[in-house]
């Protein structure tokens, strides 16, 4: 057992130029560090991602229009997870092999015309297969977040990530605040329908400025899934940032999904639609990650993941704190949400960066920290039910203990 890399290391490491598949260049398309091409990429990024939680605030209409409960048809927002779970699995490690403009393409239409069957699904049975159809292919920030780093200059390569990111977390925040306001004022169907429309346009935009072309002759729908295990094995850089992003996304899952539980029960007493409005700290990210793309190129992934521990680690007693007193939470809410960008904008910028399989290494990243954010937020419940506000913070704090303790030594 050795010391971890310290973070000159791990800086020049991230800020390493990945290396190109076997017999591709840049291929044509934009102009390197392209404004436009960034810009369209961050915004497709940001309806794309929007669509994975779209179900979730119109849960209530849906309920009313099919003569059910909220609560009965829940599981419908947990199915759009299981759906980009699939996705991510079996389509994002494509990205190294396949052509990624027919790929985005052929994802791009595929999720139009499951967006487009939820709007017009008769049932829950139906909708729900919908929206699980339309998650799987909702993995196409996932193929363009290795290109922009691939594509972007040396120096610069965080911040162009950092605005990939910024994109993600503009759609997360989007979808729940405007998807149940425009659920209100149009109905729950035409949300679908405008996503459809939004995700056909972005979508369909942003093929036509990639590059075109096989990358790989090996490509296969299962190569990628098969690759994951050895790829982790090989790479410590990639395991290290893997772990400690599932680390920071369970702590982060674990008082976000729960908080819900605490705004509308005893402590506060607030309405599910103020509750909600909570949902814009997540704004914080957006603002955020340019800035901590900026750090990661100027002084490492590895200074720049230590401090955003050291800020969740923080958060997490003023979420305790803020089991009874309102401005703690709102200090809590910023900060968690900071260091989950920082955190994320490092570490992925250092996954992308430490293998010639940059799609896959993208892919083992990306999963981990689902996996971890989707445990967490599974132990949340029961904490909360048991022990209160609490025993989610617990739970947070352990998941961070966990997720850098775990990768303080190299095996």
């Amino acid at each position: 057992m050795s010391s971890a890399p310290s973070a000159t290391t791990t800086g020049r490491q991230a800020r390493r130029p990945p290396l190109p598949a076997p017999g591709t260049g840049p291929g044509p398309g934009p102009t390197r560090g392209s404004a436009a091409f960034l810009t369209l990429i961050a915004v497709c990024t940001a309806v794309t991602a929007a669509n994975i939680y779209l179900a979730a605030p119109l849960l209530s209409l849906i309920a009313r229009d099919f003569g059910s409960t909220p609560s009965a048809v829940a599981w419908i927002a947990s199915v759009a997870q299981l759906g980009y779970a699939v996705g991510l699995l079996f389509f994002a490690p494509l990205g190294d092999t396949a052509d990624r403009r027919r790929l985005v393409t052929v994802l791009t239409l595929v999720t139009t015309a499951a967006l487009l069957a939820s709007a017009v699904a008769p049932g829950t049975g139906a909708l729900a297969v919908a929206v699980f159809v339309a998650s799987a292919g909702t993995v196409v920030p996932q193929l363009l977040v290795p290109l922009v780093a691939e594509r972007a200059p040396a120096a610069r390569r965080a911040r162009h990530v950092a605005a990939v990111i910024a994109g993600l977390f503009t759609g997360i925040v989007a979808a729940r605040v405007l998807g149940g306001l425009a659920g209100q004022a149009f109905g729950w169907r035409w949300v679908f329908a405008g996503a459809a429309a939004l995700t056909l346009a972005l979508g369909t935009a942003t093929a036509l400025v990639l590059p075109s072309g096989r990358r790989r002759r090996d490509g296969s729908l299962f190569g990628g899934l098969a690759a994951l295990p050895g790829l982790l094995r090989r790479s410590p850089d990639l395991w290290r940032a893997s772990v400690r992003q599932a680390g920071m996304f369970g702590a982060w899952s674990a008082l976000w999904t729960s908080l819900a539980l605490l705004l509308t029960g005893p402590a506060y007493g607030l309405s599910t639609a103020t509750a909600g409005l909570f949902g814009l700290f997540g704004l914080a990210a957006s603002a955020v990650a340019p800035l901590a793309g900026g750090l990661v190129d100027r002084f490492g992934a590895a200074r720049v993941v230590r401090g955003a521990y050291l800020l969740a680690a923080v958060s997490v007693p003023l979420f305790w704190l803020g089991g009874q007193v309102v401005w703690a939470l709102f200090v809590a809410a910023i900060a968690i949400h900071a260091a989950l960008v920082a955190s994320h904008v490092a570490n992925q910028t250092l996954a992308l960066t430490t293998t010639s399989s940059p799609a896959v290494a993208n892919t083992a990243y990306v999963v981990s920290g689902f996996a971890g954010g989707a445990t967490a937020s599974a132990l949340a419940g029961p904490a909360f039910t048991h022990f209160g506000w609490g025993g989610v913070s617990a739970v947070a704090a352990v998941w961070l203990a966990l997720g850098w303790g775990s990768t303080a030594v190299r095996r």
